[in-house]
C-alpha cells in the first residue's frame, strides 16, 4: 500500500504540466507552437492552440498534435477557470490541430468543425494511426481520433454563446484544405484563422492554391483587432499579416503557370519555381511539395 508521500508524488508525476499560454485579449488565451517539421521531435506542439472563456463555459480552439499536448492545454484551462469546456473547435483536419481532442473527451463537450471535416478525418485516420501512434494514449486506437458532433456548412456561419461572449464560426470553401474553419470572438474582435494564415512558417498547400487566394481576399475583410494564425506570432493587423503569404501564393501560382506554358515537366518545375524564400521557415521541407500540388491543380486549366 502506498504511503501518503508516495501517493502525492505519483499524483504530481501523473498530472500534466499546463501548456504555457498568453492572454492576447480579455479571456482569450493562446499557446504559440514551435517552428518544427512534422517529422522532428516535438512535432506535436507546432500549431497555435488555445481557448476562450465566457461567463458560462469555455471553448477550446484546436487541441494540438497529441493527447499529451491536449492534456497540457486542458491543464492550462483549469489554471485559468473552473468553468466547463463546452466546445472543442477544430479549424481543419491536420494532425497538429486535432490529435489532442481525446484529452477533452471526459468533459463531454461538443466537438465542432467544418462540414467536410468528418470525411477528411475518415480519409486520414489510418494514416494518423500508422504514423502518429506515439502521439496517442497507449494502446493507440481509432476511437482517440475524434471527429465533430456538429458541423458548419461551407459558406455558412455558426454562432456559439459561451455566456456573455459570442463566437462566430465560418466554414470556408476549399483553400488550405477542404475543411477550413475560422473562429471570431466578437467581443474582443479576436480572429482565429487556423492554417488559412501562416506567419513566418512556409504556407502549406493541401487544398487549392487558387481557392486559397480567393478565400484570402474575403478573409482580409473580417473585423479583426487580434489575429491568431495557425502558425506564427499573433498580430493586430489582419491585412498586413496576410500580405506576405498572399505574395508567396501569387508567386507560386505565376511561377507554376509559367513552367506549364513552357511545357516543363513537374520535376523541372519543382527545381525552378523559387520565389523569395528568405523570410520563410522550413522552406526546403514545404515549398517543393507546394510546387507539386500547384502543378497538379493548374496543369488542366
Amino acid at each position: 500500500m502506498l504511503g501518503s508521500l508516495a501517493v502525492s508524488a505519483w499524483l504530481y508525476a501523473a498530472a500534466p504540466s499546463a501548456l504555457p499560454v498568453s492572454e492576447v485579449a480579455p479571456g482569450v488565451f493562446v499557446h504559440t507552437g514551435k517552428t518544427l517539421a512534422l517529422d522532428a521531435p516535438g512535432h506535436d506542439d507546432i500549431a497555435n492552440v488555445g481557448f476562450v472563456i465566457g461567463a458560462r463555459c469555455v471553448a477550446v480552439i484546436d487541441s494540438g498534435g497529441s493527447v499529451r499536448v491536449g492534456s497540457a492545454l486542458r491543464a492550462a484551462v483549469r489554471e485559468h477557470t473552473p468553468l466547463p469546456v463546452c466546445y472543442v473547435i477544430n479549424t481543419h483536419v491536420h494532425v497538429d490541430h486535432v490529435l489532442g481532442n481525446a484529452a477533452f473527451k471526459d468533459d463531454k463537450p461538443q466537438f465542432i468543425g467544418h462540414a467536410q471535416l468528418t470525411a477528411a478525418l475518415a480519409r486520414s485516420r489510418e494514416f494518423f494511426l500508422k504514423n502518429y501512434a506515439a502521439d496517442l494514449d497507449s494502446p493507440p486506437g481509432a476511437e482517440q481520433i475524434i471527429g465533430p458532433d456538429r458541423t458548419v456548412a461551407p459558406g455558412s456561419d455558426l454562432d456559439l454563446d459561451l455566456g456573455q461572449r459570442q463566437l462566430t464560426l465560418r466554414a470556408w470553401p476549399r483553400a488550405h484544405t477542404d475543411c477550413d474553419l475560422t473562429v471570431l470572438d466578437r467581443g474582443t474582435a479576436t480572429l482565429w484563422t487556423g492554417d488559412l494564415l501562416f506567419v513566418g512558417r512556409t504556407p502549406a498547400v493541401d487544398g487549392s492554391l487558387k481557392g486559397w487566394l480567393a478565400v484570402t481576399e474575403d478573409l482580409a475583410r473580417l473585423p479583426a483587432k487580434h489575429v491568431v494564425p495557425g502558425h506564427g506570432a499573433v498580430s493586430s493587423e489582419l491585412a498586413a499579416a496576410l500580405e506576405p503569404q498572399r505574395r508567396y501564393l501569387v508567386a507560386l501560382l505565376q511561377g507554376v503557370r509559367d513552367e506549364l506554358a513552357r511545357g516543363k515537366p513537374l520535376q523541372e518545375a519543382v527545381r525552378d519555381v523559387q520565389p523569395q524564400k528568405s523570410q520563410w521557415q522550413l522552406w526546403d521541407e514545404t515549398h517543393p511539395r507546394n510546387v507539386a500540388r500547384a502543378y497538379q491543380e493548374l496543369e488542366w486549366e
